[in-house]
């Protein structure tokens, strides 16, 4: 694990230039034109983040307690959002089902970032959960049969999934950055720095539905450059 970013792989191996990734998607653009392609990006982070809160009250249900604890973190759902579009920036989408993918992406943040063993029954009851927000979706799953598919196939997946990462799984996310930039200005009396910061997170955790991860440092992120 490298603990500066300017010597790890995030900054060696995973900031894109834009023209290498429309060429990685050349295949998939064939297909969908580049704003179908990107909301179809933004739908897998939705499911993503969805099925992470799905797993929360999962594990709150299991315990009988009376509210939700956050066995996933932003962070570790940030980093699965992060995996997912650093998979299909060198993939295609025919390559391998997004909603294994999908799945998969969480399972393996929720190890990297030390949140704790998912059991299959939890992933799978989450997976439920998460496609019934979606009837289409859900129907279609259901017809295809895939879920026990998936249950089947996760292990193959998290293998090609570590293996296209080339297992680079330290994921630097903007949010420490934030949390610094807050400090500072706190430090020089800057008025209403609570508020922004709060506004600065939400632009960030919105920044996961976008290219942004692929294509800047984490810092520039988190000041919106």
């Amino acid at each position: 694990m490298a603990g500066n970013f300017w010597r790890s792989s995030h900054f060696e191996q995973w900031i894109l230039e834009k023209g290498d990734l429309l060429r990685e998607r050349g295949d998939d653009l064939k297909i969908y034109t580049e704003e179908e392609y990107q909301k179809l990006m933004i739908f897998f982070m939705n499911f993503i983040q969805t099925m992470g809160q799905c797993l929360e009250k999962e594990v709150s249900q299991s315990i009988n307690e009376g509210r939700d604890r956050p066995i996933l973190r932003m962070q570790a759902i940030a980093s699965a959002c992060v995996y997912f579009r650093r998979f299909y920036s060198k993939r295609s989408l025919k390559d391998i089902d997004p909603f294994l993918l999908a799945v998969t992406c969480i399972n393996l943040a929720s190890k990297v970032e030390e949140m704790g063993h998912l059991s299959p029954n939890k992933l799978i009851s989450a997976y439920t959960r998460t496609t019934k927000k979606w009837p289409v979706i859900e129907s279609l799953i259901a017809h295809n049969h895939q879920i026990n598919s998936h249950q089947i196939k996760g292990s193959e997946a998290e293998f090609c999934l570590v293996e296209m990462l080339d297992c680079s799984l330290i994921v630097y996310h903007p949010y420490r950055s934030l949390h610094q930039f807050r400090n500072d200005m706190k430090s020089c009396s800057i008025q209403n720095v609570d508020q922004l910061c709060q506004d600065a997170w939400r632009v960030c955790n919105d920044g996961m539905r976008s290219d942004a991860a692929l294509l800047y440092h984490p810092h520039m992120i988190a000041i919106g450059k």
